[in-house]
């Protein structure tokens, strides 16, 4: 048995996997996010913690027989986030998180001062990225500050807790803007931009490489054998890639998560900083990816249940899903900018709209608008992947987005590719880091990164590509307007 956990914005899950690739149980425990101010996003990592615990009772109550033959832990988490520990240890403040966009400037200047940090770090230099987080702390918060002694990923303070390691994988760190992505190794120059040195980092391994060992007086209050292995694991999509079995280039897949990830595997490290797209390590070694990200996703379609007050998110959908071609036509149009946008406008500042509205909008036509203007902008991202020398007939669809067929089709129409789902594919990021957990414990990679069965295929359907074309053509002309 191997147990994935993954630490998400909105929920820690956790899986447990056997080695007949058998999802046995899943498990979740919910995560609040604060917002001190607008722009900002933070969570305490003491929750991260406690929420996981909750995630892994459960499972252990669910499965008490499998619960005891695990030998592997493999984590998986929300990239870029920042958090802080002291020499003793402890958290410093609550983690700012990757959809955190007061480090604008910051970013500006980190980039004026190392014109070569995009093609070191694979990415234009971002305000969710972990680096320019701590520039902005040394200005805002320099108490706080100079009393860091270790800069950690989400996944990795909970690796902490149950292994006392300070470790990281190389694809979370890639979201750092400290690694230099090529060599697979932290970057004196960028880490100096910050204020900090290797000294701060914790030590990195590949994502399938052991990253510390489950603690003993962690592992009896859990049920767990004190000493089985934790993997490196990986960042959320590099995970997420893994659990799909998209590990050779020109495999990937379409997270529709609270952000929406569009993740393509290259043969080697490819960097277009100017299409606004990452240049990530995988999780596995000497294997790379691209990926475009847009800040809110299924998290504009949660937004609207909740100013609706539809009452839930598949409640809203189907009232979405239930328009005519004709009522779709006539929807509003909608940005889907709650948080900013990275692909391909790397726009901190943008904010979301509704544009055409009227006497006639009712809550179905504004569902529509907002799941279409997710949609759309997975379309951007696609093209900024294309422009960068990518390119894909299929991707699989992973995160909660995956739940909704009516999404899915829609996808594929716009995108112009089939869009498949997978039994379980809502755990994509958990199953991810059970399979590294896996490999860890020896496991070889065709045996364990096979593709998991397809449920549905979606092909793109020439009525709706029809109706969508002239509306993302509208979409794109819009966003100079609310730039």
């Amino acid at each position: 048995m191997f147990l994935g956990i993954d630490i998400g914005t909105s929920e820690v899950k956790a899986l447990l996997l056997d080695e007949q690739h058998q999802i046995l149980a899943t498990a979740g425990s919910a995560l609040e996010i604060s917002r001190p101010c607008p722009g900002q996003s933070e969570q305490a990592p003491q929750d991260w913690w406690g929420a996981t615990g909750l995630a892994l009772a459960a499972l252990r109550a669910a499965q008490p027989q499998a619960w005891a033959g695990v030998q592997g832990i493999g984590l998986s988490g929300q990239m870029h986030g920042a958090v802080l520990l002291d020499a003793g240890h402890q958290v410093l403040r609550p983690a700012i998180l990757w959809n955190d966009t007061r480090a604008s400037q910051e970013c500006m200047d980190m980039m004026a001062e190392l014109p070569a940090a995009p093609q070191l770090a694979g990415s234009l230099v971002m305000p969710g990225f972990t680096a320019p987080k701590l520039r902005w702390l040394a200005s805002h918060e320099p108490a706080i500050f100079a009393r860091v002694a270790k800069v950690l990923l989400p996944k990795d303070y909970v690796r902490f807790k149950l292994a006392g390691e300070f470790t990281s994988d190389l694809s979370d760190a890639s979201g750092t803007a400290w690694l230099d992505v090529a060599k697979r190794d932290w970057s004196e120059a960028l880490l100096s931009t910050s204020g900090l040195s290797r000294q701060h980092m914790p030590r990195l391994v590949e994502g399938s490489a052991p990253g510390g060992y489950l603690r003993d007086d962690v592992a009896h209050p859990l049920g767990l054998r004190p000493g089985i292995v934790v993997a490196g694991g990986g960042g959320d999509n590099a995970a997420s890639a893994v659990g799909m079995g998209a590990i050779d280039a020109g495999q990937g897949f379409l997270s529709l998560g609270t952000s929406g990830v569009l993740f393509l595997v290259t043969p080697s490290y490819q960097p277009n900083a100017a299409s606004a797209t990452h240049a990530f390590c995988h999780a596995l070694p000497n294997r790379w990816h691209q990926m475009s990200v847009m800040l809110s996703a299924a998290s504009c379609l949660h937004w609207a249940t909740g100013v609706l007050g539809a009452g839930s998110e598949a409640a809203l959908e189907a009232k979405a899903s239930a328009l005519s071609f004709q009522q779709r036509a006539v929807a509003p149009i909608f940005l889907p900018y709650l948080s900013g946008e990275r692909t391909p406008h790397n726009n901190a500042a943008v904010r979301g709209s509704f544009h055409q509205l009227s006497h006639d909008t009712d809550a179905a036509a504004l569902a529509y608008a907002v799941m279409e203007g997710v949609t759309f902008g997975l379309h951007d991202g696609l093209n900024a992947l294309r422009a960068a020398g990518c390119a894909t007939q299929r991707l699989s669809l992973v995160g909660g987005g995956a739940r909704s067929g009516f999404w899915a089709q829609q996808l594929a129409s716009s995108l112009g590719i089939e869009i498949v789902t997978h039994g379980g594919s809502a755990a994509g990021g958990a199953l991810g880091a059970a399979r590294l957990a896996w490999l860890a414990n020896g496991g070889d990679l065709s045996t364990v990164c096979t593709p998991p069965r397809i449920e549905r295929v979606f092909s793109p359907n020439a009525a709706e590509q029809a109706l969508l074309a002239p509306r993302y053509a509208q979409f794109q002309r819009l966003y100079p307007t609310s730039a």
